[in-house]
């Protein structure tokens, strides 16, 4: 079966200040970190973006949002409409340490079901989450009735809810699930790499 990557590009990172997906970690660009953890996983990769000259460098397939500025779920509508995959991992672009071990773990327990979505410490995790492609019929009709919220959508669906308890089999903690919206949650990460490295080193 074909597995697809989603990978959310869009967003003005008007709190960041520069481009989220661009900032450099462990010495490489956010968005290429993502793509080189988890792409060997999945055999088919979107990625969306309205600025398509920006990522070109990165080869891999690009596509628009079909609703300008209507938010992550737009980008969502956009990845499942071009994807050519039943079943995809969608993923921000600010999310430094995404992890292929929970992605192939949500894919796995995906089977009958709309979409499967994390939940640590009672927050929901929208954009580190598997949709099937017919998916994106009921994202539509919630950005055409002006229903923008991700939790309006998974209303709408039949959702496997990955609680913490089940998630700590899989991951050690929650640092998966970690994204930069300002300069200061960029020097959490860049410090939690430090901090890090220090502890292989011991």
């Amino acid at each position: 079966m074909t597995i697809g990557l989603i990978i959310l590009a869009g967003g003005k990172s008007s709190r960041m200040g520069t481009n989220k997906a661009l900032l450099p970690v462990e010495g490489k660009a956010n968005i290429e970190k993502i793509l080189d953890t988890l792409a060997p996983s999945f055999s088919h990769i979107v990625l969306v973006t309205n600025d398509q000259d920006t990522y070109s460098w990165l080869n891999v397939p690009m596509t628009s949002d079909v609703y300008p500025g209507q938010g992550p779920l737009a980008g969502i509508h956009a990845g499942l409409l071009a994807s050519l995959a039943e079943v995809n991992l969608v993923v921000a672009c600010d999310m430094p340490f995404v992890s292929t071990t929970l992605g192939n773990y949500l894919v796995g327990i995906s089977r009958e079901v709309d979409a499967v979505v994390p939940r640590w410490d009672g927050q929901l995790h929208p954009l580190f989450a598997v949709y099937r492609k017919a998916c994106a019929k009921s994202i539509e009709e919630c950005i055409i009735t002006g229903n923008l919220r991700l939790v309006h959508f998974l209303d709408r669906l039949n959702v496997r809810y990955v609680e913490q308890d089940e998630l700590q089999k899989v991951i050690s903690s929650d640092v998966v699930f970690t994204n930069m919206n300002n300069p200061e949650e960029y020097q959490m990460v860049l410090d939690q790499i430090v901090k890090e490295n220090k502890s292989e080193k011991k």
